[in-house]
């Protein structure tokens, strides 16, 4: 499984430790697309940057980091084709992937440690997109997406 990680520098610490512990998982391949240190950073260039690469299915899924765990989802959800989902604890991160499909979790560094961070990582990547009803709604929104502008992803590359 391909990963796509990045983080601000305020999810720089995370992003390093997610990277270490993630890295002892043979069957997940990681690239990071930085932040490379605690400089300060705008957190709509990483987010658009893994954003673009799921998108372009470069990547199965993207791994966001920043303060709270909000900007990121924010911006990267303007890359069409992006489901990004906060996810701070566990339900959530099954319900983003079971419900709605959800290719990039964000997670908040000033929220969750490093034990939690796993623990919602790992639950988001073996949870399976449920179908169904879910897919109805989804179709909504790829509709509505479809019908507008967003991030141009040429920028990004």
């Amino acid at each position: 499984m391909r990963i796509a990680i990045g983080a601000d520098h305020g999810g720089f610490e995370l992003k390093q430790k997610i990277i270490s512990a993630l890295s002892k998982k043979p069957e997940l391949e990681l690239s990071d697309f930085g932040t490379y240190s605690t400089d300060a950073v705008d957190y709509p260039d990483i987010a658009f940057m893994v954003a673009t690469e799921v998108a372009r299915k470069s990547y199965d899924f993207g791994i966001l980091i920043d303060g709270i765990g909000v900007g990121s989802a924010i911006a990267a959800n303007k890359v069409k084709g992006i489901l990004a989902a906060t996810c701070n604890e566990v339900t959530t991160a099954k319900s983003a992937r079971a419900h709605d499909n959800a290719n990039i979790i964000v997670l908040g560094s000033g929220i969750v440690g490093l034990n939690l961070a796993i623990e919602i990582i790992n639950t988001f990547l073996k949870t399976g997109f449920e179908g169904g009803r879910h897919e109805r709604r989804l179709n909504t929104i790829f509709n509505y997406e479809n019908a507008n502008s967003k991030v141009d992803l040429e920028r990004y590359s």
